[in-house]
């Protein structure tokens, strides 16, 4: 071909370069190749079209799985598609290697490919070298395929910004690892550095703020949304002339920036710097595309989990109030762990309010539910109990109140014409105990709406559930009623209240979890703080899994605990310390009968280490007689006091009942027919000794019995 003489066609080159020519359209699944490219695949030297399942059948499985990602790569980057191809003849076998480069197309309304390319056939590199990275090396493709598992997992497991970043700067790529790595993030319009690899600290200044609108590529990449790939020094400075003075002096000699992006939305953008030439294959492509995709999602991911644990915080601080001051001869302790839902505050709550009267009110309670409503209504009813309580109403009209508001905002919340089972979905109710704390007596006025039973810890280190009188959860009735329950706090004892995530979790009911947190308040030597600490620690620690109650599937819930003690005198704030008198008081109305049996368990849950149980048995058929004879024969209430005192082995069992009638008791002398009259009798004939004390308004009557070692002696 001499100078001057017209170019030959173009179809005759590739022909004399042993190059074919080849068009796939995936609209119409057809792929037309030239007589070269035909030899190529194994199929007879001359043009034809074939469908793309029988141009499939030709190419190595894996090989084609390779060529749909390298395609799909170049259109988002508007760059060629590039990949080496095993052609496989009609009995599965190898027989050449082929290189196919493309300039892919995507028609947006048939959602469709176009792709015109070449076929070469290549040598069969070296597996491990260098040239040796490419779609047909197994050991390449293994190593990258490992390599984006781990990285995958490492991001997955991520849980905040800082745990992303310091995984990103950990990944080592199969073949060309990047000696810096830089993640960019946008705020407004500008682009701030958010973390870095392989760079000295101060060194990320000129890049920490810079704007979107700057000559430089990760900005460019935000802009854009597609990925800048600088394979020499020189291409950086011919493209970015202003910022290469920046990026020069940390002599680096490639560079590939890729978007961060999200559901469509480019959130920052990635740097790898390498400190030796990388030229950028679609392999190499392929692993960094896939790479900055996982990023963008573990950053997001990290960024909301952030999100919501600032919120939870915000509601923490907001919700759970800090306990005021110090009462004056009182102490308090308070602990919130939340154990259930997603959120880090639930529905359970707790508070300390001053009342007017100098008083103290010790609120707990519990709203149903684990979700985000759970904990505004918690913060609307915990505000309003506190209103009302500083209103200074006593503890019966501050439930009353806050059960018809709580129900005012559960009943607005259900939507006009919804079905009636939604309706009902959307009625939320709240278990509640109100405590008012007289610090000058330890008098305590309790209100109870559907709450565990407080319990009381006496200076010996015996715990008793103190039964109180209550009413329906807050929010179910408008107009229920709670009465108040009125017991001594002495010197030495300390009170808990707590929601019953404390006793139910770790699978316990109501019962065995009850026996886990009385052993647990009878065992411990510290002061209140401890005490709260271990009861925690006990239920919800490392250890707790060894006492696995019987619903062992049951969903954790939240925890509040709120610890009010009433030091001895002489002892210090909080005294744990066992004195000699054990003493516990219960009241019997006339309308509560049934408050009996109730007094029977207590007398024998005072009396769980005397050792004697026929004295056990007759102490609580004395004190069940007793209660009885004033319920029927007078109109009054009755006040029950059991005392123990002395030292172990030589202890004394005092009961007293209370009533409010003059008429004293005398003996009588029944037939063998009567119903009654054997009340004194019974005492006489089992108490070591008794008698009536006339007071100001009415009597008291009272029996002992001493400790023996339960053998009778």
């Amino acid at each position: 071909m001499r100078t001057g003489e017209p170019l030959p066609a173009v179809g005759e080159v590739l022909a004399a370069l042993a190059t074919g020519l080849w068009h796939w359209d995936t609209a119409t699944e057809l792929v037309t190749v030239d007589a070269e490219a035909a030899r190529l695949l194994g199929l007879p030297a001359e043009q034809t079209t074939l469908t793309e399942a029988k141009a499939r059948a030709r190419l190595h499985p894996v090989d084609w799985n390779e060529i749909i990602a390298v395609v799909g790569l170049a259109v988002a980057e508007g760059t060629l598609a590039e990949v080496r191809i095993r052609i496989m003849d009609e009995f599965g076998r190898v027989i050449r290697v082929v290189r196919s480069r493309s300039k892919p197309s995507f028609d947006p309304e048939k959602k469709s490919f176009q792709l015109i390319g070449t076929l070469q056939e290549v040598t069969e590199p070296t597996p491990g070298t260098p040239a040796g990275r490419s779609a047909v090396t197994g050991d390449w493709r293994r190593s990258r395929e490992a390599f984006l598992l781990d990285a995958g997992r490492a991001l997955a497991e991520a849980r905040s910004t800082e745990e992303v970043l310091r995984v990103a700067a950990g990944l080592s790529m199969p073949g060309f690892s990047p000696d810096g790595l830089a993640v960019f993030s946008v705020q407004g319009d500008r682009l701030r550095m958010i973390g870095h690899h392989g760079h000295q600290p101060g060194d990320d200044g000129p890049f920490s703020h810079m704007s979107l609108d700057t000559d430089y590529p990760a900005a460019e990449v935000v802009r854009t949304g597609r990925a800048v790939y600088l394979s020499t020094p020189q291409q950086y400075k011919s493209r970015y002339p202003v910022t290469w003075p920046l990026a020069s002096t940390f002599g680096r000699h490639s560079w590939a920036f890729l978007p961060l992006t999200v559901a469509g939305r480019t959130m920052g953008a990635w740097m790898a710097a390498f400190a030796y030439p990388v030229t950028f294959n679609p392999d190499e492509r392929s692993v960094l595309t896939t790479v900055a995709r996982m990023l963008a999602q573990a950053l997001s991911r990290a960024g909301t989990a952030e999100t919501e644990r600032a919120l939870t915080d915000g509601l923490q601080r907001s919700m759970l109030p800090t306990l005021g001051p110090q009462i004056p001869g009182m102490s308090v302790a308070a602990r919130y762990v939340p154990t259930g839902g997603g959120l880090q505050v639930g529905g359970d709550w707790y508070d300390m309010i001053p009342l007017p009267n100098g008083r103290i009110a010790l609120v707990i309670g519990d709203v149903q539910g684990h979700d985000v409503r759970a904990a505004g209504l918690m913060g609307q009813l915990r505000i309003a109990l506190r209103a009302y309580a500083s209103e200074g109403h006593r503890p019966d009209a501050v439930l009353s109140r806050a059960s018809r508001f709580l129900h005012g905002l559960s009943d607005g919340a259900t939507r006009p014409g919804a079905a009636e089972e939604d309706a009902l979905a959307d009625l939320r109710f709240a278990t509640c105990l109100y405590v008012e704390a007289d610090p000058a007596t330890g008098t305590l006025d309790i209100a109870r709406a559907g709450h565990p039973d407080p319990a009381i810890r006496m200076a010996d280190g015996t715990v008793l559930a103190r039964p109180t009188a209550g009413g329906l959860p807050l929010g179910i009735d408008p107009d229920a009623d709670y009465p108040t329950t009125r017991i001594p706090l002495e010197p030495g004892e300390t009170m808990l209240i707590c929601t019953d995530g404390l006793i139910e979790t770790g699978g316990h009911d109501l019962e065995s979890g009850w026996q886990r947190i009385r052993a647990i308040l009878e065992d411990h030597k510290g002061d209140l703080e401890e005490l709260a600490d271990a009861l925690v620690q006990g239920v919800h620690g490392p250890s707790s899994h060894h006492t696995t109650g019987p619903l062992a599937d049951r969903r954790e819930d939240d925890i509040a605990i709120l610890l009010l003690s009433r030091p001895e005198e002489g002892f210090g704030e909080t005294l744990l310390v066992p004195p000699k008198v054990r003493r516990t008081m219960l009241s019997v109305a006339q309308a509560e009968p049934e408050r009996v049996a109730v007094a029977r368990q207590h007398l024998r849950e005072l009396l769980h280490d005397w050792p004697s149980p026929d004295q056990v048995d007759s102490a609580v058929l004395l004190v069940s007689e007793m209660l009885t004879n004033v319920l029927v024969h007078t109109d009054a209430d009755a006040l029950l006091l059991a005392e123990v005192r002395g030292e172990r082995g030589s202890r004394r069992m005092r009961i007293t009942v209370t009533d409010t009638s003059d008429a004293l008791p005398h003996k009588r002398r029944p037939g063998e027919l009567a119903s009654s009259g054997r009340g004194l009798m019974l005492i006489e004939l089992l108490a070591d000794a008794w008698g009536v004390d006339p007071r100001g308004e009415g009597k008291s009557i009272w029996f002992e019995l001493y400790e023996s070692d339960g053998s009778g002696t």
